[in-house]
């Protein structure tokens, strides 16, 4: 399935009941969430409060990230070993979907949230490229990664973490790496998080960390073509996705 396609099936999953105007004001609301008031917004669970916001933000945010994390994987040119992509606190679960399908043949990817509704969302997801999986709910710094875990990625969601479950996160990420048994056992681990560094404090403390380990950090900018529905509901929510931006963490 292209993502094309997928935006297609989602415009279809969440427009049978709700009006293309109701996803509008919602997608409105819902970046204005994450950027004005995203400290109280995120501290009370408000993000995906309603039918409108959880259809915008699977409608407008999933395929986008979804390309965004596609473009990422093929040009830092990753090599996975065959096995189990973990995503953590999996939301649609388009950061799984995007590395595993891109993977020959295709991973199994394990879905982590602690949202009911993100997990169904993910396991629709998953189906739709389909991809052997396994959603479960828990909470993304806390998770107990499968023996045969090929690659992690938390994308877009350490910055939603307390500082002792990301301090946590990060110590079981760089345990998970070190732990790899040869070459040929390669583990993996990629944090994407928006570009913002008022978002992302902590940034240049994890960057250090993964660096020592031989990582990376990079600034994305990318002119990405966008599904039909994205940029509809971009140019009637005021919002410009013609440029997709990130910084990213590689291990």
């Amino acid at each position: 399935m292209t993502v094309g396609t997928f935006a297609d099936a989602l415009e279809q999953r969440h427009l049978a009941d709700l009006r293309f105007s109701e996803v509008t004001r919602a997608l409105r609301a819902l970046s204005s969430t994450y950027v004005e008031r995203r400290d109280t917004a995120l501290a009370a669970n408000k993000a995906l409060d309603g039918a409108g916001k959880r259809a915008a933000f699977a409608l407008y945010y999933g395929p986008l990230h979804f390309l965004l994390i596609d473009h990422i994987v093929k040009t830092l040119g990753v090599s996975l070993a065959p096995g189990t992509v973990v995503d953590l606190g999996c939301g649609t679960g388009v950061g799984g979907a995007a590395i595993a399908a891109s993977a020959d043949p295709p991973m199994r990817v394990l879905g982590v949230d602690m949202h009911p509704w993100a997990l169904d969302e993910a396991r629709f997801t998953y189906r739709s490229f389909g991809l052997t999986s396994d959603v479960r709910r828990g909470h993304a710094a806390k998770i107990v990664f499968p023996h045969d875990t090929s690659m992690v990625v938390a994308a877009f969601v350490v910055n939603e973490l307390n500082t002792a479950d990301r301090n946590g996160l990060l110590e079981h990420l760089v345990r998970y790496h070190a732990e790899a048994a040869s070459p040929a056992r390669r583990r993996h681990v990629l944090i994407v998080e928006p570009i913002s560094e008022r978002i992302s404090p902590w940034w240049d403390e994890w960057a250090n960390a993964f660096g020592q380990l031989g990582g990376r950090a990079d600034i994305w900018k990318a002119r990405i073509p966008t599904p039909p529905i994205v940029t509809k509901l971009a140019k009637a929510s005021g919002l410009r996705p013609e440029l997709l931006t990130a910084r990213s963490l590689f291990l």
